[in-house]
């Protein structure tokens, strides 16, 4: 029985779909002004597994997550490079499918932009206008947070409060707008020379925080299953979602609440764009095997920080070999496996598996799950030292080891063909330790070894791997 932690009731919760076998999951994406760092992988990978883990329990899953096409920070960008806002959306958007594509991330069935969505945003709009949730006011659109009642659960604060802070940090323009400090902007008058679009209240742009209302209701229903995001998205972001859908719809607007920790560096410091302190999976997996960060990012529960440093990269990548050489060993196996069974390594095989399943169940702990993984790797590599395996034993350990990392999007079959001239290599040392030419051999394995091929030496022969 899956349960989940649900972020608006601070509890574990049954997982209950509104449509039997299938779930509706809408994750918030990002603004497409710069390229990803891992602090927005972090988020993107681990809805990413959860994704995954649903479709292994056999759900379908229809996963939304959107683009933020035009906002304050496309129009700095696109003023600073003097080209139009939609020429900035295009090039990230293009970066972005490369980045995630790297990291074995899936792409969403749906990936819907702000921009593609205006009429839709007016209209949005238009409804909580006449439902008194929303004033114009001097070309802008205000939401009364206020009269929401629901307002601050999700992120669990007193308006009042809520009222205070907002006082301290907005505008005298602003301020002078608004009914109430905490309202905030659904439609935004534009400035002069800034993207715009005709609306009943002038021409203008959308706010932030609308368009994921629409898009996810558009898409998923005025009711769905799961909506994800950062822990940093939980308040405005969220509760103001909350508060226009409801309004709106007058129903339930999301059944469970989820949201991902930060990645954190130095000085437990949050990873943000608006810190400088991040770095981008554009220029990391130039230098870095994309499946050890997709490994680093995937092995942490999603609700936890997770810290990025150069030797927890390291530790991810060690790691990953275990699981890649236990694997890789035991396929080598198939060569001479005998065509019988072995029902007592299928059996553990299997209540591996059940045990993995449960760890996963508890709110999709990865951690525990990996504890799972490598009780696989032990049994791999013990079974694979046997002087006789069977090959439906093989086979059953290398099917199980396989779907569980590539719940985590890790693909073990992955290994790549080794070039005519390091084949060679391979074939010649293979010669010189049949000769007893042990010198020339461990030249040879030396040699490779420093062009990042490792070899393993088996009772069934020479084994070999690309150092990650």
């Amino acid at each position: 029985m899956l349960k989940i932690f649900n972020t608006l009731t601070r509890e574990k919760e049954e997982f209950k779909p509104i449509t039997p076998n299938q779930v509706n999951m809408y994750v918030c994406g990002p603004t497409v002004y710069n390229y990803i760092h891992i602090g927005n992988a972090r988020s993107i990978v681990a809805f990413d597994t959860v994704r995954r883990y649903l479709e292994f329990l056999g759900y379908k899953v229809k996963f939304v997550s959107n683009f933020t096409d035009v906002d304050d920070k496309m129009i700095k960008e696109a003023n600073r490079e003097g080209i139009t806002v939609p020429e900035v959306a295009d090039r990230f958007i293009k970066a972005f499918y490369e980045d995630i594509a790297a990291i074995n991330v899936q792409k969403a069935t749906i990936n819907p932009r702000a921009t593609d969505n205006i009429q839709d945003i007016i209209d949005f709009v238009k409804v909580l206008i006449d439902k008194g949730y929303a004033y114009e006011s001097g070309g802008d659109v205000f939401y009364r947070a206020r009269k929401f009642k629901h307002y601050g659960e999700l992120s669990d604060q007193n308006i009042d409060q809520l009222v205070e802070g907002a006082s301290e940090h907005i505008g005298e323009a602003e301020f002078d707008k608004k009914q109430d400090p905490i309202d905030f902007v659904l439609w935004k008058k534009a400035k002069p020379g800034e993207i715009k679009w005709d609306s009943p209240w002038g021409e203008g742009r959308p706010g932030w925080h609308i368009e994921c209302s629409v898009m996810s209701t558009k898409y998923l229903g005025e009711t769905f299953d799961i909506h994800g995001g950062g822990q940093d998205l939980e308040f405005p972001h969220h509760e103001n979602e909350i508060a226009q859908s409801e309004a709106k719809t007058g129903k339930k607007f999301v059944n469970y609440w989820m949201h991902n920790g930060f990645v954190t560096v130095e000085n437990n410091e949050k990873m943000s764009k608006s810190l400088g302190n991040f770095v981008t999976v554009h220029d990391l997996v130039k230098k870095t095997n994309p499946q050890v960060l997709r490994f680093f990012l995937s092995s942490t529960h999603y609700r936890r920080p997770l810290e990025y440093s150069e030797a927890n990269l390291q530790k991810a990548a060690d790691n990953l070999d275990k699981i890649k050489t236990a694997y890789n060993n035991l396929k080598f196996r198939l060569d001479d496996a005998k065509d019988t069974d072995d029902e007592e390594i299928v059996s553990q095989t299997q209540s591996i598996i059940e045990d993995f399943k449960n760890a996963m169940n508890d709110d999709f702990n990865v951690q525990n799950g990996l504890t799972e993984i490598f009780n696989l790797v032990s049994l791999a590599n013990n079974y694979s030292s046997r002087d006789t395996v069977a090959k439906n034993a093989v086979n059953v350990i290398l099917k199980a080891m396989a779907d569980l990392t590539s719940i985590l999007g890790i693909n073990l079959d992955s290994q790549q063909d080794l070039s005519e001239e390091i084949q060679q290599m391979v074939d010649q040392r293979d010669q010189a330790r049949a000769d007893k030419d042990f010198a020339t051999s461990d030249k040879l394995r030396d040699q490779l070894k420093d062009m990042g091929v490792i070899l393993e030496d088996t009772p069934q022969g020479t084994r070999w791997h690309i150092n990650d």
